[in-house]
């Protein structure tokens, strides 16, 4: 067996370097090695003649080696001392090979009373190897485990061998210290009891089985605001929910049992939600009188969503409201074992947390680990030793710790929030325990796990397991403890009948104070857009200030090329979608409003257009135009995010909802790449003002529009909004102009209501000759829900053809080639909410219409036809569909049948009347030889209407 098998290669060079550094100046290494490098080199100098080579096939048998020997046993305690530990309270943890035993390590029991100095590198100096061993057990292999020598740098690895070997991972708590933890503890505990009494069957994901997370949360923000701590957002999925809201939030338990008797919700909300997916918000006192803000973000069944949300959410009061002092928040994740091993969302969420544009200065994951998902044992949940793998993406220290004991795991969140305060890292608890119940307490696990469960049914509870503890210590007596229980119950019982009281069940809608001034969106508020126009002169200053750059710095020469063709448009009064865009948020920000971007190439756009971050020539540093506007501006942030929507979009989630007065902006690569951030969206983007009375401003770039680049560049997926609309709770708009972008992102920021925005970006458009705006219709005006033809006369019109988005300008190019007057080409910038009263207004312009055209490039069960159809329900005419056909797939991917699919959709909507009438288009499918009598006999809708065509 190789001597060094439990040593890698990385651990031996860097002993190797500190011992030469050690030999160059002893100064250099800590006390610890310089103690053991004394031993070791009087080692070799005592006994030179007994010094050998060792080789695999040699034993070493001198002192030196064996100093070696117990370094390489200290070195395997660290690395798999987790693998050995007494942390699973009902399981038999898997058996582990090799073990630790000395024999692994050419070591014996005659070695046991021998002095080694390789002690020092515990802490213990020169010491006995029975000490040393005895020292590593108790410090490893007991209640607490811990993986972090995967950790690369030296700074952190020594701060944590310090804290735990300097411990000896083993709490040293006073007694007034106890009775604090059993207070927490008989909360827990309690009031899972009380409403497992009072609410039979009814679910609430009980927290039975790790109730020792409550006096362990209260630990870390006791801990936490000793260290400078001001507010903590947490993110968990349901089991234990209710108990944290009641015991760690403070939310009154009067309300919380009125969420189980309910039977209406506060007139505010529409639907409401289950008690297990509510949010709160409370600012709470500690003991040594701090006052520390504590947020519960809501969230739905798709469990680990709410992480992302949480990061974002974190991240914006860190920018907005504590100038960027990370130390000042700390976002708190508590996880379920089986959804932490195996959500995407998770690992997505993890990547992202030492990245730029979306670090929180390090978060802490709790992991309440039933060890069984459902029904669904570990064993086949994951593929990976622990469900905290994924703590290795970012090398950030895991700990292990027995649920049953609340000593251990409080020193372990305590070290864990020390740690994050020092390093600004993650940190992964993971809270060996069980489930009492069933997944919800109506569920029956002996189906499954007979044999677990007669175990939990004999298995003591947390709390009473530490009553225990404390009695024997003689702290409290039976007596004392009997009292105290029954003291909280009559104070439970106190307040349920307060909760009888109630009428309606309340929810405190999230963040309330940052919405003070902002108010739900009624239907009246998009009847008509405001004015979001800004003074020429200003404009013109903007303009200016994001073209010029610096001349001191050098860029790259198609930057010059590309300033230079800017300033053309301007001098030319011809806007580009880009410069509509990047007016609209330099008018904001010297407004005092930020503005963030970001997505998977958002500096410079995925088709080249934006360019909001210019690359200095020969170096990697960057010059960003928006953030140089002026001295007074608000902050512009623009960031390239991982290859994630899933995770990237809630967390823009998040950050939106904390920080409503800036604009946030979240860009998919390609519009239907938001396909896989799915669950964001209908849990939170479209659902969460009507589930918890959540308002949110952020702003989603969808690229839209069939170019024929094939099925996934095509289809942003217009029609799965749409089918999600209802009661205003989001913004439909596929805009065709830089001055409809202009207004629309201005207003979202300006009006005192805010919604979701789904805006369908254009590719092809962003280049258009014709896709242009003029200084002024920024300058004046505002968002135009609907946009009606300017070229037509209206008396004549007998074909009004609707549309949005790039098929406008395909089909603004057939009417220019055949000078057609008679055909009004309208389109509907916002879909939803249907802009009624500007539809109606159109229609009513042109009373001699015959043909009312619905014209689309997607397919015709995808788009926006079966939406749009529908609004026009009430009215008095008939839609007619012009689309591709049906089809399980958005587009093909050969460009020669999207032209023809193209051409064939003009054609239908152009094509000519071959009837006895002189005009070109009468708004009749005419065919050869018929004429307008034969049409209207066979045509009953146009019956009414036939007088109109009798000169």
């Amino acid at each position: 067996m190789d001597k060094f098998s439990f040593l890698g290669n990385s651990e031996i060079e860097y002993i190797d370097k500190l011992y030469q550094s050690y030999k160059n100046d002893p100064k250099s290494v800590e006390e610890s090695w310089r103690q053991f490098f004394q031993g070791f080199d009087f080692a070799t100098t005592k006994y030179p003649g007994k010094e050998q080579v060792v080789t695999e096939n040699i034993p070493a048998t001198n002192s030196m080696s064996k100093e070696f020997n117990v370094m390489n046993l200290v070195q395997a305690y660290r690395q798999r001392g987790h693998l050995f530990t007494k942390t699973n309270p009902v399981r038999t943890r898997r058996k582990y090979f090799p073990t630790l035993d000395i024999e692994n390590f050419d070591l014996s029991e005659s070695d046991l009373e021998t002095v080694f100095h390789a002690g020092t590198e515990i802490g213990l100096g020169a010491s006995k190897l029975k000490d040393i061993v005895s020292h590593l057990q108790e410090t490893y292999c007991k209640s607490i485990g811990a993986e972090y020598v995967f950790v690369r740098h030296p700074q952190m690895m020594r701060w944590l061998q310090s804290k735990m070997e300097g411990t000896k991972n083993t709490p040293n708590f006073n007694d007034e210290q106890r009775k604090h933890i059993y207070y927490h503890l008989k909360l827990a505990v309690g009031f899972e009891n009380y409403i497992h009494k009072k609410f039979v069957g009814q679910k609430r994901f009980s927290l039975e089985g790790t109730e020792t997370l409550i006096p362990a949360l209260d630990a870390m923000i006791e801990r936490g605001a000793e260290l400078g701590v001001q507010e903590f957002i947490f993110g968990m999925a349901h089991r234990g929910r209710l108990n944290v809201l009641a015991n760690i939030l403070e939310k009154p338990y009067a309300n919380i049992f009125k969420e189980f008797m309910g039977e209406e919700f506060d007139e505010d909300i529409a639907l409401g939600d289950v008690k297990y997916h509510l949010g709160y918000g409370n600012t709470v006192k500690t003991d040594n009188g701090s006052k520390v803000k504590l947020h519960l973000a809501p969230n739905p069944s798709h469990l680990e969503t709410v992480g992302a949300v949480v990061e974002g959410i974190s991240r914006s009061k860190i920018d907005n409201d504590y100038a960027g002092d990370q130390d000042k928040l700390v976002p708190v994740i508590i996880h379920g074992d089986a959804a932490i091993a195996a959500q995407g969302i998770v690992y997505e969420t993890v990547q992202m947390s030492q990245l730029t544009g979306y670090k929180t200065g390090g978060t802490i994951h709790l992991v309440i680990n039933n060890q069984i998902g459902f029904t669904t044992n570990y064993l086949d949940a994951r593929s990976s030793t622990y469900c905290t793998d994924v703590a290795k993406v970012t090398r950030s220290p895991v700990f292990h710790v027995n649920g049953d004991d609340v000593e251990a795991l409080i020193f372990t969140i305590k070290l864990a929030m020390e740690y994050r305060q020092e390093f600004n890292s993650d940190v992964f608890i993971d809270i060996l325990s069980y489930r009492k119940f069933g997944h919800n307490e109506g569920d029956e696990p002996r189906f499954t796990q007979p044999i677990l469960y007669k175990k939990i049914a004999k298995h003591k509870n947390p709390r009473d397991i530490y009553a225990d503890f404390l009695m024997e210590k003689g702290i409290y007596s039976k007596e004392e403890i009997k009292i105290s229980n029954d003291d909280y119950n009559k104070l439970l019982d106190k307040d349920f009948e307060l909760s009888k009281t109630f009428k309606k069940v309340f929810i405190q809608p999230f963040l309330e104070d940052y919405y003070k001034d902002i108010r739900h969106s009624t239907k009246e508020d998009f009847e008509s857009s405001p004015k979001t126009g800004v003074d020429k002169k200003t404009l013109l200053e903007l303009a200016g200030n994001i073209t010029n750059l610096p001349k001191d710095l050098t860029f790259f020469k198609k930057i010059g090329k590309l300033m230079s063709d800017r300033k053309k448009m301007i001098e030319n009064d011809k806007l580009d979608w880009a410069m509509g865009e990047l007016l609209a948020y330099s008018s904001l920000l010297e407004e005092g409003n930020s503005v963030r971007v970001s997505g998977q190439d958002s500096e410079r756009g995925t088709f080249s257009h934006r360019h909001a971050a210019l690359i200095i020539e020969n170096s990697d540093e960057k010059y960003f135009p928006l953030k140089n506007i002026s001295d007074k501006q608000a902050p512009f942030h623009i960031y390239n995010s991982s290859l994630s929507e899933y995770g990237v979009l809630g967390f823009e989630y998040g950050y939106a909802l904390a920080h409503p007065t800036g604009l946030t902006i979240w860009e998919a690569q390609f519009g239907d790449f938001h396909n896989v951030a799915q669950a964001v969206i209908d849990q939170y983007i479209s659902a969460a003002e009507d589930k918890w009375g959540i308002k949110n401003g952020l702003v989603m770039y969808l690229p839209h529009g069939y170019e024929g680049q094939g099925a996934e560049h095509s289809s942003a997926r217009m029609e799965r909004f749409l089918t999600l609309c209802a009661n205003n709770n989001m913004q439909i708009i596929n805009p065709t102009t830089p001055a409809n972008l202009f207004h629309m992102l201005r207003r979202q920021v300006k009006r005192d209501i805010r919604v979701p925005l789904i805006c369908f970006t254009p590719k092809s458009l962003l280049r258009h000759a014709k896709c242009v705006s003029k200084m002024d219709e920024l300058a004046k005006g505002q968002f135009q829900e609907v946009i009606d033809d300017n070229n037509i006369i209206a008396e004549e019109v007998r074909r009004v053809v609707f549309c949005s988005g790039k098929i406008y300008y395909d089909l603004l190019a057939r009417k220019e080639e055949l000078f057609a007057q008679d055909i009004a080409l309208v389109r509907v910038e916002q879909l939803y909410p249907f802009p009624e009263k500007q539809i109606d207004q159109v229609l009513n312009r042109y009373p001699n219409a015959l043909l009312h055209l619905w014209v689309q490039e997607e397919p015709e069960n995808m788009g926006a036809w079966q939406f749009v159809n529908y609004q026009f329900k009430n009215k008095d005419v008939k839609l007619v569909p012009v689309a591709r056909q049906s089809s399980g797939s958005p587009a093909t991917g050969l460009n020669k049948i999207h032209l023809a699919g193209q051409n064939e959709i003009i054609n239908k909507v152009f094509r000519k009347c071959n009837c006895d009438r002189k005009l070109k288009y009468c708004g009749l499918q005419c065919v050869e030889g018929s004429s307008h009598a034969d049409i209207l006999l066979q045509h009953e809708y146009f019956a009414e209407k036939k007088s109109k065509l009798i000169m």
